[in-house]
Order: structure tokens, then sequence, then C-alpha cells
């Protein structure tokens, strides 16, 4: 894959938010499109709607987990690691994001919009790689 930093900043300047840039990459990973999942995933955008709670990379990358993990039909099943992985993530975003305090958008960006500059392209980055890492570990990619 690519430069994964430069894909997330080309899908941020096209208007994406966190969450559905990152499902944007397991999609193109797979050369498919789902403009409905990606407009699914639009509420977790600011942390659920704009709210500033729970950022759009730890939501996202739990439904990236789920994109390849999860069950999507009748006669899918989940993969039984996929709790497994997303406990993983979980507890490697909390500590993640210690420094900042917290798991929030308003957290992370220290209740100042200018640091999402700074530190959102970082941290979705960071949490694209970190499920990509559990993918491979588990076999899923």
């Amino acid at each position: 894959m690519s430069d994964i930093f430069e894909i997330l900043l080309e899908h941020s300047q096209r208007g994406y938010s966190c969450s559905q840039s990152m499902l944007l990459i397991a999609l193109e990973s797979e050369g498919k499109e789902n403009p409905d999942l990606i407009r699914a995933v639009g509420g977790l955008r600011g942390g659920l709607d704009d709210s500033g709670e729970v950022c759009g990379a730890l939501s996202g990358g739990m439904c990236f987990l789920s994109y390849f993990g999860g069950r999507g039909a009748d006669d899918e099943v989940e993969d039984p690691n996929l709790s497994i992985m997303t406990k993983e993530l979980y507890e490697w975003f909390v500590e993640y994001t210690a420094e900042y305090g917290g798991i929030d958008c308003r957290q992370i960006l220290d209740d100042d919009e200018r640091n999402q500059i700074q530190r959102c392209p970082m941290v979705v980055r960071d949490t694209v790689e970190k499920c990509i890492s559990l993918l491979q570990r588990f076999d899923l990619i």
C-alpha cells in the first residue's frame, strides 16, 4: 500500500472525515467502492457527529477491523479473532492518546481546533497502521 499519510491527506482535502478516510482505505485496498458505507460512517465525524466525544480514528478503526473480520450477510461468520483485535485496538488507543488526556476528540484537540492540523493526521495514520498490523497478525489481509 502506498503511503497511508498521503492517502489520508488526499481524502481529507476532498472533505472526508477521519473515519470515512479510514473506510475508504479499506475499500480501496480491495478495489471496491461503497458510497453507502462511507455515508454511514460520516456520523462518526468529530467524535460522534461533532459532539467531541470518541475520536473518529478509534471508532473508524473499529469499523476498519470489522470491515475485514465482521459479519455482513446471512451466510457469513464473524472472524473469531475480531473481538481480540477490537479490544487490543481500544487498549492501544487509550495508551496512545494518554498524552492528550483521553480518547475523545475534544481531549485530543485540547479544545483547540487549531490542533486538528497537527494531531489528527498522525493519530489517524497510526491507527490505520495499528489496524493493518492486527489484521495481518490474524491473517485477515
